[in-house]
């Protein structure tokens, strides 16, 4: 927002006064200098001139915000920041990922944060239906009904350490996203509040590899593969 100068006129000249107004005036379009009562022709300040031209500044700022962030959408640009949230947390991923690894890489994300919430709320699991194929929500579904009611808390942290096309050629599609997963700071709670964590299987570091396919015009989770624990970092 523009400042004005709001001291006393009447301790200048009329000239230094015009020259003054003129500059305040003349970025604002603000000022009017035509007046029977205004003998000088010294400009004069117009509010309701100065109200529309910050009101139309205002609205230029607003569209050229929104359009950078459309054109960066647009570019796919993702972050390990812009993917996070406050209990999902990816701590890195691969530089000079092209269009099609950055959309295997946000799918993914988008499978394993939605999964995750059903394992912090054992709720939701419906919302996990379109981002796997049909044999691995099964699995998913199959987990879920054998857990014992409650709720998990803590933060995981996600380190994405590869994002490969292995079978562009295949029907369907295929990919790998390679992972290290921290659950170091989870805790398992029953319904009852008494946390039943097992930091054998739970608290610890798991390198994964997760298998995507291409099905129904969008990359979809198939299978999980664990390669090590507490061997890699985040």
């Amino acid at each position: 927002m523009r400042r004005f100068h709001t001291g006393s006129l009447g301790l200048r000249s009329a000239a230094a006064g015009a020259a003054a107004l003129l500059l305040a005036c003349a970025p604002l379009v603000a000022c009017s200098s035509e007046s029977d009562d205004n003998p000088l022709n010294i400009p004069t300040y117009d509010p309701e001139a100065a109200a529309s031209a910050e009101a139309s500044e205002s609205a230029a700022a607003a569209e050229a915000s929104v359009s950078a962030a459309a054109s960066a959408e647009a570019a796919s640009v993702v972050t390990a920041e812009s993917l996070s949230t406050e209990r999902h947390v990816i701590t890195s991923i691969p530089e000079g990922l092209d269009e099609q690894q950055t959309e295997i890489l946000k799918a993914f994300v988008n499978y394993d944060e939605v999964t995750w919430n059903i394992w912090f709320t054992r709720t939701g699991i419906e919302d996990a239906q379109p981002l796997m194929t049909a044999e691995a929500y099964q699995r998913l579904k199959n987990n879920v009904d054998q857990t014992v009611a409650g709720h998990t808390d803590g933060t995981v942290r996600l380190a994405v350490t590869s994002v490969y096309l292995t079978s562009p050629d295949d029907s369907p599609p295929k990919a790998t996203v390679q992972v290290c997963d921290d659950q170091t700071d989870l805790v398992d709670y029953d319904a009852d509040g008494n946390d039943i964590s097992d930091p054998g299987t739970l608290q610890v570091r798991y390198e994964i590899i997760i298998t995507m396919v291409y099905e129904g015009g969008t990359w979809k989770e198939a299978a999980e593969e664990y390669l090590s624990t507490n061997e890699c970092t985040v």
